[in-house]
């Protein structure tokens, strides 16, 4: 299916282009760039103009460019003034020509496991497009936008930022009908004063919510009167989802298993029960904006609710892998909880919830008993409280059911420093000391959650865990 011709992108982009070529997709990275695709030039850690000969040739339709790189046939190039904006203007073509019914999300913490549940909860309306893996920033929503075909039903986007001022034209370029806010809690806050302000930023999002939208606010968190303020000068219809009693769509219990949370709780007049295929009691509270995020678009929620029984999270977002340390006596397994992807207080005192909502087993390792194991990597952009929040982590409830806490980064130190005595496990500056020592950080029968901020590069701990043990089938799971 072509999503865009040479006209209609020289059209949008004001551009001038040399052929008359079609493109499938749209592409930033010549590592995933498909036959077909546009290749788009942008620059930010590398110049994208010099991939450009290299995206050509692996069958790239043509690329977008603000120059004509050395050696290139200038043909096959849609050649504008600026990238950024050329892919910004693609966006707002791609935006006015589909009649999509558009759900933005922002929030410190939720954001892409909400934006894959509305995949699949949203996927009884229509043709789905969501934005992939977190492309939410001042690039990933223009080219989110860029890739959403015209016969589009619903889409789904992230929305962040790292400072103020990011999500405001990032909504009045999504131009949503529906938006969440997932939460409001400590993340970024070296570019803000306080969470007041996180808050406010958080809010923007309404700013290009279409007449008469409706605004999903989280009704658990202190800074709610900030996010109603927003939307109440955005003119939305407001619906507040959570725990506490005023949510118009409330969760009233949550039990979390090994494998899944089931909850119960009220889309407003109507008693509701659905599970998600992950425990996470963060997880089930998502779900309950999702399902008004649904009622919003006049969906079906009995039929989200089948969908999101079926919804696990993605790699590094709290993924449940089971593995055997043996081939043969798969007994001998570990259950390793992936969140490796991001990581502030609010995030990690979630993921301690679901550490110890999965019990460990006795009797089958080197040690008798089962532990419950965190491997915690620092936590970023935390501002010049980082340390104390990160001491401030020993407080956490979920804390007090853990057995064993390895520590990786100098602003771990603080909670390494903290811990009582009979938790500390090791502590280390970098990730790498700790891979070496792999193997002698788990048994079998342990559960062991590693988390920590991507660039605190505790994937690797993933990776080296993962490495020593096989994927349990689920017959095999329920045999051990």
């Amino acid at each position: 299916m072509t999503l865009w011709t040479a006209a209609d992108a020289a059209s949008a982009t004001g551009g001038k282009t040399g052929a008359d070529w079609m493109a499938n997709g749209v592409s930033i990275d010549t590592r995933s760039l498909k036959p077909g695709d546009l290749f788009v030039a942008l620059s930010d850690r590398r110049d994208g103009h010099d991939f450009v000969a290299q995206a050509l040739e692996q069958g790239a339709a043509a690329a977008l460019v603000s120059r004509v790189p050395e050696g290139v046939d200038p043909a096959r190039l849609l050649v504008v003034d600026d990238v950024l904006d050329g892919l910004t203007q693609m966006a707002i073509a791609a935006r006015a020509r589909t009649r999509a019914r558009v759900i933005g999300i922002t929030g410190s913490v939720g954001k892409t496991s909400t934006k894959e549940m509305l995949r699949v909860a949203c996927a009884h309306l229509g043709k789905v497009h969501a934005a992939e893996a977190s492309f939410n920033n001042h690039w990933g929503v223009p080219l989110t936008l860029a890739r959403m075909p015209a016969d589009t039903d619903v889409a789904v986007l992230e929305i962040g930022m790292n400072h103020p001022g990011e999500i405001a034209p990032l909504s009045r370029l999504a131009r949503p009908d529906v938006v969440i806010v997932t939460t409001v809690a400590a993340a970024h806050l070296e570019a803000f004063d306080d969470l007041a302000g996180i808050a406010r930023e958080k809010g923007a999002i309404c700013v290009g919510l279409k007449p008469g939208g409706t605004a999903l606010l989280h009704a658990d968190i202190d800074t709610l009167p900030i996010l109603e303020q927003a939307a109440l000068a955005a003119g939305a219809e407001i619906r507040l989802f959570g725990r506490d009693p005023k949510a118009f769509y409330r969760v009233t219990d949550i039990r979390l298993s090994r494998e899944t949370t089931v909850a119960q709780g009220r889309l407003w007049r109507q008693e509701v029960t659905y599970k998600i295929g992950s425990p996470g009691a963060h997880f089930a509270i998502n779900a309950m904006a999702v399902l008004g995020a649904v009622k919003a678009l006049d969906g079906d929620p009995a039929l989200a609710i089948t969908a999101l029984g079926q919804w696990r999270p993605v790699q590094g977002r709290g993924v449940i892998e089971h593995l055997a340390l043996d081939a043969v006596e798969t007994d001998l397994a570990i259950d390793l909880i992936d969140d490796a992807y991001n990581a502030n207080p609010t995030s990690v005192a979630a993921a301690l919830d679901v550490l110890t909502a999965i019990k460990p087993r006795d009797g089958v390792g080197r040690i008798s008993a089962g532990r419950r194991v965190a491997v915690l990597g620092d936590m970023l952009e935390l501002g010049p409280s980082e340390m104390a929040l990160h001491a401030g982590l020993a407080d956490l409830p979920g804390l007090a059911s853990v057995d064993l806490v390895h520590c990786i980064g100098p602003r771990m130190r603080a909670l390494y420093d903290a811990l009582p005595g009979a938790k500390r496990g090791q502590w280390a500056e970098k990730p790498e000391a700790l891979i070496k020592k792999a193997s002698a950080l788990i048994d079998a029968g342990d559960v062991i959650l590693v988390k920590g901020s991507k660039g605190s590069r505790v994937s690797l701990v993933v990776d080296a865990i993962r490495k020593l043990g096989h994927p349990l089938t689920n017959v095999q799971k329920e045999e051990a």
